[in-house]
């Protein structure tokens, strides 16, 4: 469904499509107010036939997590997990931290819920095992280079000097996939043994350092909260939910040990079924996370469970189940993540409130106070320069009353000399809205569009009437539609209101609103500025003679030396340039005639 400025507002499938829509539009008894605003923003709808309904689900779920529709039940945050990845296909094995899990060969562990953990263990198995760390190709690369620090450290065995072969190596190597599968007692003995003997001889800092590490396992063992005996892996999900915000809590047991646990929240409508929600964000989780295991607990029965059942095992490269524990320690297990989910919706429900009362709330609020019919990214503009030097303008991206960073630009004025905002402010517009529109034509072809193929919804100037009029102009040069308020400010440069449609709008200095434009003013400010700034840092280093052809730094430095002025070296003949040290006639003539050409 798209709404009015031909965004997608909501994705679904069906197997009869004609059924489903026809729902939407039958009486409006038992509709929920989000599903009658839903409706009455729906200007087209566009559908996408597929073979079969997997084919259908995979897609739902693609489309939802790029365009993240308004209406659609939404996963709020998107994490990455780290994983261990140990490289048992090479010859000598690697030990490192991942973000991605590939269809390779390699062995991996998690996901961890904590980057600086995932570190702290890989260095302790460097520590305990001498695992290589480095990234040469080996056997290919032996004897090529001298062994690194880590092997002097006695932290790496040195294979890349022959030090040790394959099969040692690769018995340090199942030693380490031991450790991370759980199994510490072998490594807590050696270590004892070690440190009793160490301390035997007398050698107190060998002892300390195995007493160290003792104490490491000891931690990383007892940090294992959840054991169960078939060794299996598994995610535990349960879902609470308040209001129109749910909490999903995942526990991530894996070879029987629970090695993490997360929440996630969701925006969700009050009369939506838990089953409803449970599916909602079993496919926005497992579409993103590149490790599935072999078994989802859920607390109840889903509708398409089979169907997701097929996508996930697909997805997986290996068989996956979707079970609903009915009784025994199973179901308390489930029972554990949905207490926990609760919990922690409750603890975060009133900040989480606070947070969209600042962002989508405040957002709303403009959005009424101009009467658009849709809000969802505004952009805002602003020019900097100092006394018409190196003007630059700057693009800022709120989405949904949050700060769109990755979305940011900065222009560097190419057609304007002098102090001249509103020439330097169309040149930015034209050059950002006729880039916007290429690539929706390119869109067109080839289906992907970035982010200035997206337009916004509401374009808001750093400045009253003058600013907007020079952005409405652009908008009707490239036939384009979009909103535009101007930012206006007080006698003090400080936000008073908007200026729309050849009116100044009041508002409210106390409400949320007033703060979001108010946020978007400066830190479009802040863009503009620290970008010039930086310009102006370049320049202040930057000789005039970086810009003659054919001089390089040595001539530069003979340059200077021997006239001491750019006044001086700029009246210098021919002949007088080659007076300098390194400079031939070559050189002296390309000096001159950067200097004396119109």
């Amino acid at each position: 469904m798209h709404g009015p400025r031909d965004e997608i507002i909501y994705v679904g499938k069906a197997v009869n499509l004609k059924n489903r829509v026809r729902q939407y539009f039958q009486s409006s008894r038992g509709k929920t107010e989000k599903i009658k605003r839903m409706i009455s923003l729906i200007r087209r709808f566009e559908y996408i036939v597929v073979d079969s309904e997997m084919e259908a689900l995979v897609l739902e779920n693609n489309l939802i997590k790029e365009n993240r529709p308004k209406y659609n039940t939404l996963l709020k945050d998107d994490k990455t997990y780290p994983y261990i990845k140990v490289t048992v296909e090479e010859e000598f094995p690697r030990i490192f931290m991942t973000r991605r899990v590939k269809k390779d060969h390699a062995r991996y562990f998690g996901p961890y819920t904590s980057g600086i953990a995932v570190k702290d263990t890989i260095d302790l198995l460097h520590k305990l095992f001498r695992i290589r760390s480095c990234s040469r190709r080996l056997p290919e690369d032996i004897g090529k280079e001298r062994p690194c620090l880590y092997y002097h450290l006695g932290q790496c065995l040195g294979p890349c000097n022959g030090y040790v072969s394959s099969e040692d190596y690769r018995r340090h190597i199942e030693r380490a996939l031991e450790f991370l599968s759980g199994k510490y007692d072998y490594v807590r003995d050696y270590l004892k043994d070690r440190m009793n003997s160490a301390s035997e001889s007398l050698e107190f800092e060998k002892a300390i350092e195995y007493r160290e590490l003792l104490t490491e396992i000891e931690s990383l063992a007892s940090s294992q909260k959840v054991t169960d005996t078939d060794m299996d892996d598994r995610d535990i999900v349960g879902i609470s939910k308040l209001e129109q915000t749910a909490a999903a809590q995942v526990f991530f047991i894996r070879d029987g040990r629970m090695i993490g646990r997360e929440h996630f929240h969701l925006d969700v409508d009050s009369r939506d079924a838990t089953a409803e929600i449970v599916q909602a964000f079993l496919n926005q989780f497992y579409t993103g996370t590149p490790y599935i295991p072999r078994e989802i607990w859920i607390q109840t029965e889903l509708k398409d469970r089979e169907l997701t059942e097929q996508w996930l095992t697909k997805a997986r490269g290996g068989s996956v189940r979707i079970i609903t524990p009915k009784r025994g320690k199973k179901e308390k297990l489930v029972e554990m993540a949905i207490n926990n989910a609760e919990n922690q919706l409750i603890k975060d429900m009133e900040r989480l409130k606070q947070e969209d009362r600042r962002t989508k709330g405040a957002q709303d609020e403009i959005l009424d106070l101009l009467g658009l019919d849709s809000l969802h990214r505004i952009e805002s503009y602003d020019i900097s320069n100092t006394s018409g030097f190196g003007s630059v303008g700057s693009m800022v991206v709120f989405v949904d009353g949050r700060p769109k960073t990755n979305d940011y630009r900065k222009f560097r004025i190419h057609t304007v000399v002098g102090p001249d905002d509103y020439a330097s402010m169309r040149e930015v517009l034209m050059r950002r809205f006729t880039h916007g529109l290429r690539e929706q034509e390119e869109a067109a072809e080839d289906g992907v569009i970035t982010s200035f193929g997206t337009l916004p919804d509401l374009i808001m100037m750093d400045g009253g009437r003058g600013q907007v009029n020079i952005a409405v102009s652009v908008l009707e040069e490239l036939g384009l539609d979009i909103p535009v308020s101007g930012m206006v400010k007080d006698d003090h440069h400080r936000t008073r209101g908007l200026y729309y449609h050849n009116r100044e709008v009041p508002v409210d200095t106390r409400s949320e609103g007033f703060k979001l434009i108010t946020r978007i003013q400066d830190e479009t400010h802040r863009f503009a500025i620290e970008y010039h700034k930086s310009l102006r840092s370049k320049a202040q280093v930057h000789s005039i003679l970086d810009d003659i052809p054919g001089i390089g730094p040595k001539r530069r430095r003979a340059l200077m030396k021997h006239f001491m002025e750019i006044d001086r070296l700029r009246a210098a003949s021919v002949e007088e340039l080659q007076e300098a040290d390194g400079m031939n006639r070559a050189a002296a003539e390309s000096v001159y005639a950067f200097f004396h050409s119109v």
